[in-house]
């Protein structure tokens, strides 16, 4: 059980000794099903997953491949048939392919839950227990989550046996090389507010935040009328757009 903020290794920290193991064990693939899952929140993360998967095991014969929602699911269909060592999914798009009998789950020796904080937040838990009534009993299951709420130390109780637990930080406490500041302003203020901090010359990469989807895109627009290069990306944009933007 990892408790870790995002940005302190954690992907590496799973990936690394999950695939060093494979590579010993040298262990075939098995259409549709795959040996080991990682489950993650969103498909941006899915992604990065994969994208450091293949990173580190690049001259490695393991295969892996991710699948989630968003996007064409054939040729996801397609790698399962092949075979995988690696799955990376979210929940939502691995039950979808669960129903259709293009995966099976009765091979996967060790379970990985990445940011299980988050996957409760946006209401994973009911697709969660259906994956896991779907794994064997005999695995090996780690727990990454940045934050304990009674929710997640329950889940973590079903989940693992006697677990390691290891914090990297304080739960819910910020990176020591991030300085905060706020600055107070009326509503009709923020815009201009906001272009003078980006023309300021030292924002290089900048994220800014937004209450709705629909203010995201407005504030887009106002950015690309200052002459500021900006994209916007909610949950209402294709995949396609998503990882343009």
């Amino acid at each position: 059980l990892g408790c870790a903020q995002t940005g302190t290794g954690k992907t590496a920290a799973f990936a690394l000794p999950l695939l060093q193991q494979l590579h010993t064990q040298k262990l075939k693939t098995i259409p549709k099903a795959p040996l080991a899952l990682v489950l993650v929140p969103t498909r941006e993360l899915a992604a990065q997953v994969m994208e450091s998967f293949r990173k580190y095991g690049k001259h490695l014969k393991l295969w892996q491949a991710a699948i989630y929602g968003g996007v064409n699911q054939n040729p996801q269909v397609t790698a399962l048939r092949r075979g995988v060592h690696v799955l990376i999914a979210t929940p939502g798009r691995l039950i979808d392919l669960l129903g259709q009998g293009h995966v099976r789950l009765d091979e996967v020796r060790t379970l990985i839950l990445d940011e299980a904080d988050r996957m409760l937040d946006m209401g994973f838990l009911p697709p969660l227990k259906k994956i896991i009534a779907r794994l064997p009993e005999e695995r090996q299951s780690l727990c990454f989550s940045a934050t304990m709420p009674k929710e997640i130390a329950e889940l973590v109780q079903s989940l693992l046996r006697d677990p390691h637990r290891i914090d990297i930080a304080p739960p819910a406490t910020t990176a020591q090389t991030i300085e905060q500041q706020v600055l107070q302003v009326d509503q009709a203020g923020k815009r201009e507010l906001l272009q003078q901090i980006l023309k300021a010359g030292d924002a290089y990469r900048v994220l800014v935040f937004t209450r709705t989807k629909r203010r995201a895109d407005v504030v887009a627009r106002h950015l690309h009328q200052a002459d500021i290069e900006a994209e916007a990306i909610h949950g209402d944009k294709s995949q396609n757009a998503r990882t343009r933007a």
